[in-house]
């Protein structure tokens, strides 16, 4: 019994052997992928395989695609692996203009960059430019603008404080066909109202309007000038309720705000 038991025994130790060489060499190959995947992914990472290949700016107007990717700091020659996209975002959120911006890397080597700009909802006057004023009521007064601007209002009278940021307000909440409509509008104050302003259309009427109303009462212009003959040019009251008194003439004739729901 004895006997049978070492005969058995040494029989085994050929086939340990051989498993540990089996195991070995596994370990041995195992070792060997791991050094070239390392050696591949150093190349990798020295070439420009790992490079951006192309970057994308969507959601702009106001800047130009060249001068976001320049405040990026990103070129063709960087690492798509050292992008530092929350960075980018900083810097981008540090430009008076834009609102928020995305940033991300989409391999194998495109770097998508979204931005969201601030509208220019106005201009105010400053003697012989005219300064951007931003939804959020801010005034860019380094960006002088030396034409007279079309895509926005241009505000008269008005300085930074709560009488432009209510301005700012009332031209937010108006429909975008009405504000584009508007051509001037100028800080009237009377005795009996600080707020009141006076408007001058592109269509050539005039407008006479208290803040406290003004996008309520605004958005029914364009139901108002339809009753009116465009060839009778004249003054809009929407102090109270809705006049209209042709330049020509002293009386004033009621208008009535058609759609009165709507706005």
């Amino acid at each position: 019994m004895e006997k049978s038991k070492v005969v058995s025994l040494e029989d085994r130790i050929p086939k340990l052997k051989e498993q540990r060489k089996k195991k070995a060499n596994r370990r041995l190959i195992f070792l060997l992928l791991l050094f070239f995947s390392l050696i591949v992914l150093i190349i990798y990472f020295q070439s420009p395989l790992s490079h951006i290949k192309q970057i994308k700016v969507s959601g702009n107007s106001i800047y130009d695609k060249e001068e976001i990717i320049q405040i990026s700091g990103v070129t063709e020659k960087t690492n798509i692996w050292k992008v530092d996209e929350e960075g980018i975002e900083g810097k981008l959120k540090e430009l008076p203009e834009i609102k928020s911006s995305t940033v991300k890397v989409q391999l194998p080597g495109t770097l998508n960059i979204q931005v969201d700009e601030l509208k220019r909802i106005a201009y105010i006057a400053k003697e012989k430019h005219y300064l951007p004023v931003m939804e959020n009521g801010s005034i860019l007064k380094d960006e002088k603008v030396a034409d007279i601007p079309a895509n926005a209002p241009i505000l008269n009278g008005f300085s930074e404080g709560d009488i432009l940021d209510m301005m700012i307000e009332e031209l937010e909440s108006l429909p975008e066909e009405v504000l584009n409509s508007i051509s001037e509008i100028h800080h009237s104050p009377k005795k009996t109202d600080s707020n009141h302003i006076t408007l001058y259309m592109n269509d050539g009427f005039e407008v006479s309007a208290t803040l406290r109303s003004f996008s309520e009462k605004m958005a029914h212009y364009p139901s108002i000038i339809s009753q009116l003959d465009p060839e009778k040019k004249g003054i809009i009251d929407l102090e109270v309720g809705s006049y209209f008194k042709a330049y020509e003439t002293k009386g004033a004739e009621e208008v009535e705000k058609e759609n009165e729901g709507e706005g």
